[in-house]
């Protein structure tokens, strides 16, 4: 676990929901035209909240399973982004 990774699922919904402000905010004011830097961090946007939902899913797992949802953590991005869907 690092040392900002979220601990409960109240911070997690709180750090999806920045992500997703942030990534809003962004949109909006490109309107239409990205910069390269606006791109790349659109896309980082996206990995940090595929991994935070994995975090959130593997919390609802552990919970499912009688066991402490605090013992996941965060996976990394090539786990995350390598699933196959």
């Amino acid at each position: 676990m690092t040392s900002d990774e979220p601990r409960t699922d109240a911070e997690i919904a709180e750090r999806i929901d920045a992500n997703a402000a942030e990534e809003h905010e962004i949109r909006n004011r490109s309107h239409g035209g990205m910069s390269d830097e606006d791109v790349a961090r659109l896309r980082t946007l996206e990995v940090e909240r595929d991994r935070l939902y994995d975090l959130k899913r593997l919390r609802q797992g552990r919970r499912d399973a009688g066991e402490d949802p605090g013992e996941a953590h965060e996976r990394s991005a090539n786990v995350v982004e390598g699933y196959r869907q």
